[in-house]
């Protein structure tokens, strides 16, 4: 019923959302007969055109959701040969709550399952139904703790949530891309988002019931203690799966380098790191609760839970891995089919690791490669480049660029943790050293027989003219050639950059420029004239200059070069950058700035996230 009671709520307010465009039409002609009985055409069309635009835009949007369609998400399709298990334990917990079972079953990377219907007519006439069943949950959980899931979801098709969500997704579709593309500063856009934020207040409260609902599901066919466990489990394992991809595979990915096997590298992580996730399953994270929220907050949920009188379940201990008749061939085909490599080379963990950490510690390196050039004048900087400034009693007045904060002798001692660094890309570009691949911690630095290698004393000691002798020697006796060690990448290779946003009138460092946003750095162009035609200059801009001119043209900042990132506020986005060589960039994007597409905030967002302190 409360399914029903959604669906006749977005009708009504679809209607309704035409009905004050109408509305808003009739007042705008009205307007501007009366504005142009008191003025001239010119004030009347300078006044009346824009809320005319704002309207034609509503008609497009509204347009485009009723003609919209949900395309299945990727993701590997399953049938009786490959999941067998899976497909008979679907299939009797959809005859348990009273539904018809899906007809496909897709497994996907995410850490969810989640069910959906391709209906028709609104909603109302049934469709093609699909399961997706999130890859690290079968690798992960218990049987029982992903019946649990899986009953939660067909709980949603039990209670038709899916058959008539379509008339809420269509909804939610029309009215979010209406306002989407109404200009903030045009007020007849006030009217819409108000409508819009009624919209979403009432669609989500309806969400948070079907929520309680399906979770009722969950309890009377896995068990309490399954269904309370699995769930208390799900913030604990989208952490580390996060926690996996940005650690271990996305330095790998930015070094055009991706592992043969990303979801079994995923299994034996968590099975490495199994203490460390059954204390986050235990913990019940601390939620606010918000009109605006999709579902209820997971105490709240378990607490509902325990109120469904249950008959006893018997629990069932087993991997949920065995589910497919082999999950480690469905990880690597459904690696295939949702991972893009782009050339990138393929390795088996170990090597991966160890050529992933070796050029991100050679990025890091040429940082202050490149540094060293500009502080001395130095075509080819390398290692010997930085001891030599040490010999002549430099390295103080080198380092205070690193360390603005310290006095120049204190930032000369401190300069020993990039020195560090600088020696293991120095032994590593010897060849007598590696990286060893780890599940338990990051990598470490071994020697040819597989033993630690530690530098860090050797560092210290080159950091001053006294002791660089004593330094030197014990580099020698570990086989480190200093003269190996150079920059690799003096200047980053644009010929192939890829724009991915940009945002007109932002100011850097209180200077006005325009933004480009590369998937290898930042463009900040300067001086890029009047405010008002930000979007437009943007798109002449970008149209008419391949990216690798721009990069030549205008001052280039490449990913490489930013140590850190605070994110002060995101809307509109405020945000301080720490470059590797000390210096701070503060990025502010106005209330009069300018998307070139509606992304280009939120990509932004994505690469300085990246580098968050």
């Amino acid at each position: 019923m409360a399914a029903t009671y959604r669906a006749l709520a977005s009708v009504l307010m679809l209607i309704g959302f035409y009905v004050v465009a109408l509305l808003q039409l009739a007042a705008v002609i009205a307007f501007g007969v009366w504005l142009h009985d008191v003025a001239n055409g010119i004030v009347t069309a300078k006044l009346v055109v824009p809320l005319l635009i704002a309207l034609g835009a509503v008609v497009v949007a509204l347009w485009r959701a009723l003609r919209a369609t949900s395309e299945p998400d990727p993701g590997l399709i399953v049938g009786d040969r490959e999941a067998p298990a899976l497909w008979a334990t679907v299939r009797g917990l959809a005859d348990a709550v009273g539904t018809r079972a899906p007809d496909e079953i897709r497994i996907v990377p995410q850490v969810n399952a989640a069910v959906s219907e391709q209906t028709r007519l609104l909603g109302l006439l049934a469709g093609r139904r699909t399961l997706y069943v999130g890859l690290p949950l079968l690798q992960t959980m218990r049987t029982d703790q992903l019946r649990a899931v899986l009953a939660h979801e067909l709980g949603h098709y039990s209670g038709q949530h899916t058959r008539l969500g379509e008339v809420a997704y269509r909804g939610r579709l029309a009215i979010i891309g209406t306002v989407n593309r109404i200009g903030g500063r045009n007020p007849v856009g006030l009217v819409f988002k108000a409508y819009a934020r009624l919209y979403l207040r009432v669609d989500n409260a309806a969400s948070r019931r079907q929520e309680l609902e399906a979770d009722r599901s969950a309890v009377l066919l896995a068990g309490p203690e399954a269904a309370t466990s699995a769930l208390r489990a799900l913030p604990g394992l989208d952490a580390a799966w996060h926690f996996y991809m940005q650690r271990y595979v996305e330095p790998g990915w930015q070094a055009d380098l991706t592992p043969e096997d990303l979801f079994g590298g995923f299994a034996e992580f968590a099975a490495a790191r199994e203490e460390e996730l059954a204390a986050l399953r235990e913990a019940t994270p601390e939620e606010e609760t918000s009109p605006w929220d999709t579902h209820p907050p997971i105490g709240v949920r378990i607490a509902a839970m325990g109120t469904v009188p249950a008959d006893t379940v018997a629990p069932d201990p087993r991997p949920a891995a065995h589910l497919l008749a082999d999950i480690a061939a469905a990880g690597r085909q459904l690696q295939q089919i949702v991972v893009r490599t782009d050339g990138r080379q393929q390795l088996p963990w170990p090597e991966f690791t160890a050529a992933m950490v070796a050029a991100m510690v050679q990025r890091r390196a040429d940082t202050v490669y490149r540094a060293a050039g500009r502080f001395t004048g130095t075509p080819e900087p390398a290692l010997s480049t930085i001891l030599g400034l040490v010999r002549d009693n430099r390295l103080g007045e080198f380092a205070e660029g690193f360390f603005r904060d310290a006095p120049r002798e204190d930032a000369a001692l401190r300069f020993a943790d990039p020195m560090e660094v600088l020696f293991e890309n120095a032994a590593v570009r010897s060849g007598v050293a590696r990286w060893e691949h780890s599940w338990t911690g990051p990598a470490r630095l071994v020697g040819p027989a597989g033993e630690p290698l530690d530098l860090a004393e050797a560092a210290k000691l080159a950091v001053s003219a006294q002791t660089l002798d004593e330094a030197l020697a014990r580099l020698d006796r570990f086989g480190i050639d200093p003269e190996r060690a150079s920059v690799v990448q003096r200047r980053v290779d644009t010929r192939d950059a890829g724009l991915v946003g940009a945002i007109a009138n932002v100011k850097i460092d209180g200077v006005q420029h325009d933004l480009l946003i590369l998937d290898r750095g930042l463009v900040l162009v300067a001086d890029p004239g009047r405010a008002g035609a930000g979007e437009k200059r943007l798109r002449a801009l970008v149209g008419s200059t391949p990216v690798a001119q721009l990069v030549a043209d205008h001052t280039f900042l490449p990913y490489e070069e930013i140590a850190s990132a605070t994110v002060r506020k995101r809307i509109p986005l405020r945000a301080e950058l720490t470059l590797s060589d000390g210096r701070t960039l503060n990025l502010h994007e106005l209330y009069g700035s300018e998307l070139l597409e509606k992304h280009s905030r939120d990509n932004l967002l994505i690469v300085l996230d990246r580098f968050a302190d």
